[in-house]
């Protein structure tokens, strides 16, 4: 990955925003125990002393040591300079869309391994394809969607299909929010949606471009649940859950089959609604969201009110404490598949799946708590783990980067559980 000669093994970029400065706090609560030097980084270093300042207060940690780096993602020469002085350079600075490509460039240019907490698939996928072969070259790690997106769901795949043993054929997952004083996001996730959505007809070509040879055919093929549906497992009524889980996982599928020539597993991912009434409000609410994200006085509107039209779900200042505080996630997996393992992955079963597993992930709320030690931890695992890592580098989703490695069991001390539920004859 990286040499030994940098001045800091962590570089969190982007600590003056919302994100950045929990995830600046999380780092303050395991630097003495992981024995790591780490930095800050952002454009205003007024900001940078004050988030120091802060984050001492809160974590009760002595940050005396701490690095303070001026970058500018504006300033290419500024982000290279950074880049050179970390191992690692978390970057929280998102919409990655509009922010995202010029850290990863000046990471990749230097040798300097990239995490980020990026949900948005046209960003990941396309640095997969433009960067792939320059972070294998320079023998650095690109990890996207290292956060709430998607890593619950991408190493739940990977805990599940290790629990079930034998041969997976599908995942379907169940996304449960739940809160006592509601539960919030900040703009930039609502910024990130309105213009994933806006800009949804990039993603064919660019996963043609990206894999230009289709997975096979699998069967039994896992069949769509519909735009509402109950659900018995998780007993309540279900939607299509609109995020990056289902893309990040697919990544991670498409690397084991071609790297590793094992059988892809099918997934759909799921988001649970309290009562009937709420899952169609929901799905009311997300169409009026795509028909104003989809042109550009819409966009205009969503972006000025976002309180207003995400019902008060998503607000320019972001959660308060005491509404994380009362926040938690439970994301369900439903596996299915055989006790049997043939030898050739793709290779028909004779029969249906006869075996299922449910797995339960769970953890603190979803957007600022449980991604900082996500990411936290994903970074450690680079610096730890490297003889577990795909070998020579580049650019991968969290489950083909981790799969191999002990995330699972960090993120299990750091208060995000992976649980195995009730395994079944089908």
């Amino acid at each position: 990955m990286t040499d030994d000669a940098r001045d800091y093994s962590l570089v969190v970029f982007g600590a003056t925003g919302f994100t950045g400065q929990y995830v600046a706090e999380e780092v303050a609560r395991i630097a003495d125990e992981e024995n790591i030097t780490w930095a800050i980084a952002g454009r205003n270093s007024e900001k940078l002393n004050a988030i120091i300042e802060n984050v001492g207060k809160v974590t009760g940690k002595s940050l005396k040591n701490v690095g303070i780096i001026q970058a500018d993602i504006s300033d290419p020469n500024s982000l290279s300079e950074m880049a050179k002085k970390g191992k690692i350079v978390l970057n929280c600075v998102g919409p990655y869309r509009f922010f995202g490509e010029a850290v990863v460039k000046a990471c990749v240019e230097n040798a300097t391994s990239h995490i980020d907490i990026s949900g948005e698939p046209q960003f990941l996928e396309r640095m997969q394809l433009d960067y792939n072969v320059a972070a294998h070259d320079k023998k650095c790690y690109v990890v996207g969607a290292c956060g709430f997106d998607s890593i619950p769901a991408d190493m739940g795949t990977v805990f599940l299909e290790e629990k079930l043993g034998g041969q997976v054929n599908s995942v379907e997952t169940y996304l449960n929010i739940k809160s006592k004083k509601g539960a919030r996001g900040h703009f930039a996730t609502w910024q990130s949606a309105i213009y994933g959505f806006a800009h949804a007809n990039e993603l064919k070509p660019l996963r043609k471009k990206l894999y230009p040879e289709r997975l096979p055919v699998l069967k039994p093929a896992l069949q769509y649940r519909g735009i509402l549906h109950n659900n018995p497992i998780v007993k309540s009524w279900c939607l299509p859950f609109p995020g990056s889980d289902r893309s990040v996982v697919m990544r991670s599928q498409r690397y084991f089959f071609e790297k590793e020539n094992k059988r892809p597993v099918q997934m759909k991912a799921y988001v649970q609604c309290s009562s009937l009434i709420a899952a169609i409000a929901m799905a009311l609410s997300a169409v009026l969201f795509g028909l104003l994200a989809s042109f550009k006085f819409g966009r205009s509107l969503l972006e000025k009110y976002p309180q207003f039209f995400s019902f008060g779900v998503f607000a320019h200042d972001g959660p308060t404490k005491e509404e994380m505080d009362s926040t938690s996630f439970v994301l369900t997996l439903v596996g299915k598949g055989w006790s049997e393992k043939l030898t050739e992955p793709m290779d028909a079963h004779t029969n249906h799946p006869e075996k299922e597993l449910v797995v339960r992930v769970s953890g603190p709320e979803a957007g600022y708590i449980a991604t900082p030690i996500c990411m936290v931890q994903a970074a450690l695992v680079l610096l730890r783990d490297t003889d577990k890592l795909p070998a020579n580098g580049g650019v991968f989703p969290p489950g083909a980067a981790f799969a191999k490695t002990s995330l699972i069991e960090r993120l299990i001390k750091r208060g995000i559980n992976f649980q195995t539920g009730v395994k079944s004859s089908l």
